[in-house]
């Protein structure tokens, strides 16, 4: 068998993730919205040889969002872009089950694939921020459970209509006139609890069966999704003692719904600083630190929280106990900053100024951030990770000093091993539910 390889994802995001990382002099104002910018960040990534590119998103903003929130591409708008001038790397973008319908889903995501020839990727999430639904005249934001109760019926239902077409069912037969098989086009006839989808598709299976399905929630709900339905999962820990359990419970409840654990990817998201020395790295992240104003941070702890207004506290006492506040937006995050903040006596100033400015232990000299992705990978807390750029040049700093060393070590690819998302994770194509037969032993 060949040996296990590193996974790797970019996770591009304009102006940035940090409320402030727009005002440093090395960042473009206006990125967020810039094609251009994209296209570079994508090409690096492909030089790199990273499996996919990933773009974020969100339903819901307000004046103290953060900038990049405020003026940002929509992502599968973005990914058919950046499909048509790049050639092997996996376009992966966040779409809403809560605010989306199945079929206009199926057909999108469907649409990419043919556009990229198999490389998208669907990364489900079900809206955290309780203001989504004054957006799309939905009444309440669903509840957290709810929504996941959605999310697996509307997950159900996109990939039932992908099944639409068997993957000869267009014989395009010139001389006969024969353009589609009737017997191999199927009507999904879907009446649900919350869906009700008729079917087909229009637009037919494409080289790699379904496009890969990411999940991005945390919580015990959101990793049942995840281990049921998922081909990887985004996560986020600063130990990795706490990857390590997340991994493992993830990959058991994999077993337990009868799924091989080994087609289901573990992507922690990595904020990497990298400088040729461990001065430089600091250097980095300060200057970004410096940048953020306490007002700014206590705005961006807020979002997580539902946009709570943490201002009429003490910034130097103990972070107030504000209750179950946060428990339907952001679950397993806020769960953590509650936890963290009891557990290690942290102010409010504290707490703001991690959420805003986060710092992994990622930081450092190529060979320190190289050491750190080879324990995390080769002891069982993670299969590939999302890296995000918290530093400008952060991406172009991983792929030139980071990558190399990970190559020489044997653990990631120096060629592409397939042009589909599919095949360059190492993901099986899913048969159609028309065609399956018995395996022939």
């Amino acid at each position: 068998m060949s040996q296990r390889k590193l996974k790797l994802g970019a996770n591009l995001n304009g102006v940035g993730n940090s409320i402030s990382f727009w005002r440093h002099p090395d960042v473009p104002t206006d990125a967020s919205v810039s094609f251009e910018f994209y296209k570079k960040q994508a090409l690096k990534a492909e030089q790199g040889k990273f499996d996919l590119l990933f773009i974020a998103d969100g339903l819901f903003i307000n004046e103290k969002s953060n900038p990049h929130f405020l003026n940002r591409f929509e992502p599968l708008t973005l990914l058919s872009a950046l499909g048509t001038v790049t050639s092997n790397i996996g376009l992966v973008a966040t779409l809403s089950t809560s605010y989306s319908e199945p079929f206009t889903v199926a057909r999108q995501f469907a649409s990419i694939d043919h556009i990229s020839g198999g490389r998208s990727g669907w990364n489900v999430v079900t809206s955290p921020l309780e203001g989504s639904a004054l957006n799309f005249g939905k009444g309440e934001h669903p509840h957290h459970s709810l929504r996941y109760e959605i999310a697996e019926e509307h997950l159900g239902v996109v990939k039932g209509l992908w099944d639409s077409w068997e993957d000869d069912a267009f014989v395009r037969d010139k001389a006969s006139g024969v353009f589609f098989d009737p017997a191999k086009m199927h009507t999904l006839n879907h009446k649900g609890k919350h869906f009700s989808v008729q079917g087909p598709l229009n637009i037919a299976r494409s080289r790699q069966g379904y496009p890969v399905i990411f999940q991005a929630g945390s919580s015990e709900s959101g990793k049942d999704l995840a281990a049921h339905s998922a081909d990887a999962v985004y996560t986020g820990h600063e130990t990795f003692e706490e990857a390590r359990q997340f991994y493992q419970d993830v990959k058991s409840r994999a077993t337990e719904y009868g799924r091989n654990p080994d087609e289901i990817l573990i992507f922690p998201g990595i904020g990497p600083i990298v400088g040729r020395t461990e001065e430089e790295a600091e250097r980095k992240y300060q200057e970004i630190a410096e940048l953020v104003s306490i007002e700014q941070a206590l705005n961006y702890l807020g979002r997580y929280f539902e946009h709570f207004d943490f201002s009429s506290f003490p910034l130097d006492a103990p972070f107030p106990d504000i209750g179950d506040l946060g428990s339907n937006s952001f679950r397993s995050t806020t769960d953590k900053i509650k936890r963290e903040a009891k557990e290690q006596g942290l102010t409010l100033r504290q707490v703001a100024q991690r959420a805003s400015t986060p710092r992994s232990n990622f930081v450092g000299t190529p060979e320190k951030v190289a050491d750190l992705i080879q324990q995390w990978f080769e002891g069982g807390a993670a299969d590939g990770f999302n890296i995000r750029t918290v530093v400008p040049n952060g991406l172009a700093d991983f792929v030139d000093l980071v990558v190399p060393i990970l190559q020489q070590r044997g653990i990631f690819r120096t060629e592409y091993e397939s042009n589909t998302l599919r095949g360059n994770l190492g993901l099986s194509i899913p048969r159609n539910r028309y065609t399956l037969k018995p395996e022939v032993v």
